[in-house]
């Protein structure tokens, strides 16, 4: 009998390994692989990682006029040296994430973003192979319509816990967006004082909303449930479009035979009684309507800053090897 996680990748669901270690993205097998800075800074202090360190450091000493523009190349450099090894072992994409200090600077995203695919280009891979990651901030869902738009490069909106961000995002073309289950969990666990079922689950509630909305109205992005804290929440959403799992998640699945059956299906939207709803050229709209959600506001202001201050303690890693 197959085990848990090839049940769960016949439902029809493509896994994606969160992580940035390579012998644990090896070992799963997954379609693709998504990090972001607080993926990297883990892996970055484990001894096997610091050859790689080590030459961006050097990168970055050549690409800088101060301390801190070698600091900002050296992370860049990093974070394409790490997706380029994950891109060794897997046949798919990886999302490499433009820093979240950018998430409210549309601007700055896209040029961060055109950067980066211009950084893995010097390495010999190909824009087809990278989403960029960005967060689903109104600023951050125009910058991924204008990459996909205008550059033809595919974008993962992150940090996404509202059917607004949702509808914008699929709106803007994004390729990809990733709804957060366990984080919304989390929220409503310290709101209610609540313990919740798997069925009750309101992370989980959210991406099966999302997913039928989808599939009720054509749009092509495709939803990647994200933020996992049980193998319950993740076996409710067999054959959602694609599913990011922790390695510790993986490995349960890998070392279970319980049944997987599959959870969401396309087939079964069409006859839902949905309301289609637009925000994508109306910004007011958009932030009345996300606003009125303060799960969705109170967590995406905490994965912004959580994400950013990863990135700081990375960045500060690396400019003590660059000072030294």
């Amino acid at each position: 009998m197959p085990n848990s996680l090839e049940q769960l990748k016949a439902s029809g669901t493509t896994v994606v390994c969160d992580s940035g270690d390579f012998a644990t993205i090896d070992k799963y097998k997954p379609q693709d692989a998504t990090t972001n800075p607080s993926l990297i800074l883990a892996a970055s202090k484990k001894p096997e990682y610091q050859k790689l360190i080590d030459a961006a450091v050097e990168y970055g000493k050549k690409h800088g006029s101060n301390v801190e523009e070698q600091v900002d190349a050296t992370l860049d450099n990093l974070l394409v040296q790490f997706g380029k090894e994950i891109l060794q072992i897997i046949p798919g994409k990886v999302s490499t994430e433009v820093d979240a200090r950018f998430s409210f600077d549309t601007k700055a995203s896209v040029e961060k973003a055109l950067h980066i695919i211009e950084l893995y280009k010097e390495v010999g891979i190909s824009k087809d192979r990278i989403l960029i990651k960005i967060a689903s901030t109104w600023e951050g869902i125009k910058a991924a319509e204008i990459l996909q738009s205008k550059h033809g490069i595919n974008t993962n909106l992150t940090l996404m816990f509202s059917l607004v961000q949702a509808t914008a995002a699929a709106e803007a073309g994004a390729f990809l967006i990733s709804p957060f289950v366990g984080r919304i969990l989390d929220w409503f666990k310290a709101s209610t004082k609540k313990e919740y079922s798997k069925e009750e689950d309101p992370g989980v509630k959210s991406v099966q909303a999302i997913f039928n909305y989808y599939k009720k109205f054509g749009y092509k992005t495709i939803v990647m449930g994200a933020s996992f804290r049980s193998v319950g929440e993740v076996t409710e959403l067999a054959g959602c479009d694609y599913l990011t799992i922790a390695p510790n998640l993986l490995e349960q699945l890998y070392n279970s035979n319980d049944d997987v059956p599959k959870k969401l299906d396309a087939s079964g939207a069409n006859s839902l009684n949905l309301e289609k709803k637009s925000y994508i050229n109306d910004e007011a709209e958009f932030r009345f309507y996300f606003n009125e959600d303060q799960m969705a506001v109170e967590k995406l202001r905490e994965g912004i800053s959580k994400f950013a201050a990863d990135a700081v303690t990375l960045k500060d890693i690396l400019r003590k090897k660059i000072e030294a």
